[in-house]
């Protein structure tokens, strides 16, 4: 994790005149700002989209790429039925009702529409994840591309943006954001390489950057529990919308909230997918013995394996499982870097984990009662010989609190009204997963990226028909 380097607001006069002038300033490339800068060219408005890297990637490169939708064109050629009421439900159920109510109809409503956007306009081919289900998921609605990685969506998003003739100014590191005394922003400075502060002037900007997972000072205040936690995130998550929101006096929404994950591989960095979880498969600490039920959900899965020695727990599954397993190109990586350890007994797995045989033996046993474990979970089928084992801990992946927006993503003053014209989604914004590891469901992430960005479009466009009208 790193420290954020200054961001400010600045007012005018003294903003530069003869900047290059932009409909609609993007702050961030990833699914969040490309996303939006395809619906602004779809709706024929000028964009620029500013990134800090050398080549976008950010938390969508580093995420599975999995994007939950109800109502797809992909959706309906699988004969699923499904609604954004229903999906809002469970959003709400996951988040013990705690989710904005307003964003998670406004995302609801908008996903199912952007993904056969993306597809219809700009060649995303989606497919439906229907092997397995995730947590809190009542029916199969999450979309991915045929290469399942987050890394894959980056490509396909920059590949439309490229040959959309969007321009994306990269090493573009923006620090100021400048308005004038009616708080509309007129412009913002970025850094180059070289450190020559530029100025690009624009009618309305949306932020679309980032959480504040990158940033060890923000975690420690907001996030104390995750203080210590790997870091799965982007670097650049440095919390710069929440510096912003505050030196404009913007209020800001469910801090608390962020995505965990349970099963991050150690030593090897990597992340090892949660359907093997729901599947059939275990955690277990060093002691051999089970301590959550793992279908609740990977993202307080983290702070349940922080908490037990070492904060480390063990993947235990068997061959099936790991067929399983070997469909997702994050898995393949981590066990060619050597996770994954085979154990033909359960002496050998017992020695893998450092624990008692008997005991492990008496983990696995209980798995074949029939009814609920005496934490609620119910096994199909117990795990048989050969076992194998991945050792992983608990990270934090990305914050979900930040910028709070109306639902139509214009950011909020501390009374409640919108700032004129400026907008924020993604990462910068307060999501719907309410204020606690355990609020997030699967996928919320690029739930609110795609979403968020495909509305913050929409409203940009009204705002400058609106002022081409006065």
């Amino acid at each position: 994790m790193t420290q954020a380097p200054p961001r400010s607001v600045r007012r005018a006069p003294h903003f530069d005149p003869e900047a290059q002038q932009v409909s609609v300033a993007i702050v961030g490339a990833g699914a969040c700002g490309l996303t939006a800068a395809l619906m602004l060219h779809d709706a024929g408005i000028e964009c620029v989209v500013l990134e800090r890297d050398a080549r976008p990637s950010g938390s969508t490169a580093l995420s599975s790429g999995f994007i939950p939708a109800p109502g797809t064109r992909v959706q309906r050629e699988h004969g699923i039925e499904d609604s954004a009421e229903r999906f809002a439900t469970e959003i709400q159920a996951k988040a013990h009702g705690r989710a904005a109510p307003a964003l998670v109809h406004a995302y609801t409503e908008a996903i199912g529409p952007a993904l056969d956007a993306l597809q219809a306009r700009h060649g995303l081919d989606w497919v439906l994840l229907d092997g397995f289900l995730y947590p809190g998921h009542g029916v199969h609605r999450m979309h991915a591309l045929t290469q399942k990685t987050g890394a894959a969506l980056m490509a396909a998003l920059q590949s439309a943006a490229e040959a959309a003739g969007i321009p994306v100014l990269t090493q573009a590191l923006v620090e100021t954001l400048w308005l004038d005394d009616a708080d509309r922003v007129i412009g913002l400075g970025y850094r180059r390489p070289d450190g020559r502060e530029e100025q690009l002037g624009c009618d309305a900007l949306l932020l679309a950057c980032n959480g504040f997972g990158g940033n060890a000072a923000m975690v420690r205040e907001l996030l104390p529990e995750m203080a210590d936690a790997a870091f799965g995130g982007h670097v650049g998550n440095d919390g710069s919308a929440i510096l912003w929101g505050r030196a404009l006096g913007a209020r800001l929404r469910d801090l608390g909230g962020y995505q965990g994950h349970g099963s991050w591989v150690t030593p090897q960095g990597a992340l090892m997918s949660w359907a093997v979880m729901m599947e059939g498969g275990i955690q277990l600490n060093g002691a051999g013995r089970r301590f959550h039920d793992e279908t609740q959900g990977y993202s307080e899965a983290a702070v349940k394996v922080l908490a037990q020695p070492g904060s480390i727990a063990w993947n235990v599954f068997d061959a099936p499982l790991l067929a399983l397993a070997r469909e997702f190109p994050d898995f393949c990586e981590a066990e060619a870097a050597g996770a994954l350890r085979r154990c033909d007994t359960v002496a050998q797995l017992a020695a893998c984990i450092g624990c008692d045989a008997t005991t492990l033996q008496g983990t696995l046993d209980v798995l074949r009662n029939t009814g609920p474990q005496p934490d609620g979970r119910v096994f199909r089928r117990g795990l048989s010989a050969p076992y194998f084992a991945v050792k992983v801990t608990g990270a934090l992946f990305h914050t979900q609190g930040g910028l709070d927006v109306a639902a139509d993503m214009r950011v909020l003053r501390k009374d409640g009204s919108a700032l004129p014209n400026l907008l924020a989604a993604g990462g910068a914004a307060g999501g719907v997963s309410g204020d606690a590891v355990w609020g997030y469901l699967s996928g919320n992430g690029l739930l609110s990226a795609v979403a968020g960005g495909a509305i913050a479009a929409r409203t940009a466009a009204a705002l400058l028909i609106g002022k081409e009208k006065t």
